[in-house]
């Protein structure tokens, strides 16, 4: 399996202990916020902001919380700041490609911020277009491999499913089972995923590596320090590498 799913079975593991801090709440609110901002407050019409509902309630938001973020995207909620989505693009330790999605009301503030984290860890800010190229973005889904047993869904029938509603691989890890679908059949997977009664562990758009690079255990420290840091900032959305 790819070295992207393995830095993000980590950064969902993180993640969960995470919440209990409010730090995913307050990323989840922006995701709310920005979809309803470009696709109205409809979950059923916009699926970009039932993905971003979704996600909050997975990291347990409440009600309120996820209500307040929808209003602000549509406007009824007065003062609000604007918010503005990024994609940095850079190197991390070792020469790996790191690019860094952003959702900010500041971006001269975050700008810096990355660059200093980066910087920290050994890493360094490119310009547009430098590490991009190294990368393709698709459709994602993680689900639980247990939840197929739960359900009673064999392997070769779930996988059969998959592919029938757009999913153009499917690989394992750690007990963790990834979907990946161009962008425009993410929704039909998501959907057969529910219809199977399985609550996928994540899901949205990432950028994929098209070549792997390995690295070694000295490199994997480095990287996974940057990373912890990017996730505390409140202003990363997602990181992508091209690492193993």
């Amino acid at each position: 399996m790819s070295g992207h799913s393995k830095w993000h079975n980590i950064q969902a593991r993180k993640g969960k202990q995470d919440a209990k801090r409010g730090n995913l709440f307050s990323k989840f609110a922006k995701k709310i916020t920005l979809a309803a901002k470009i696709g109205g407050g409809n979950p059923e019409t916009n699926f970009a902001l039932r993905l971003a509902l979704d996600k909050g309630k997975g990291v347990g938001m409440p009600k309120e919380n996820l209500e307040r973020a929808v209003k602000a995207g549509t406007g009824e909620l007065k003062d609000v700041a604007q918010l503005e989505e990024l994609l940095y693009e850079g190197f991390g330790p070792g020469g790996t490609a790191v690019m860094v999605k952003i959702l900010t009301d500041n971006k001269n503030r975050v700008s810096s911020e990355i660059k200093r984290i980066l910087a920290d860890n050994g890493g360094s800010l490119g310009g547009s277009g430098s590490v991009q190229w190294m990368f393709e973005q698709f459709g994602i889904a993680r689900i639980n491999n247990e939840q197929l047993t739960i359900n009673k869904i064999e392997r070769d029938d779930f996988e059969m499913q998959m592919i029938e509603a757009g999913a153009e691989g499917i690989s394992e890890e750690g007990g963790i089972v990834e979907i990946r679908t161009k962008i425009e059949n993410l929704q039909s997977v998501l959907g057969k995923i529910k219809e199977m009664g399985i609550e996928p562990e994540s899901s949205g758009l990432e950028w994929i590596a098209k070549d792997k690079v390995s690295i070694s255990l000295e490199i994997q420290d480095k990287l996974m320090r940057l990373f912890e840091e990017l996730e505390e900032h409140d202003d990363v959305e997602d990181y992508f590498t091209n690492a193993e």
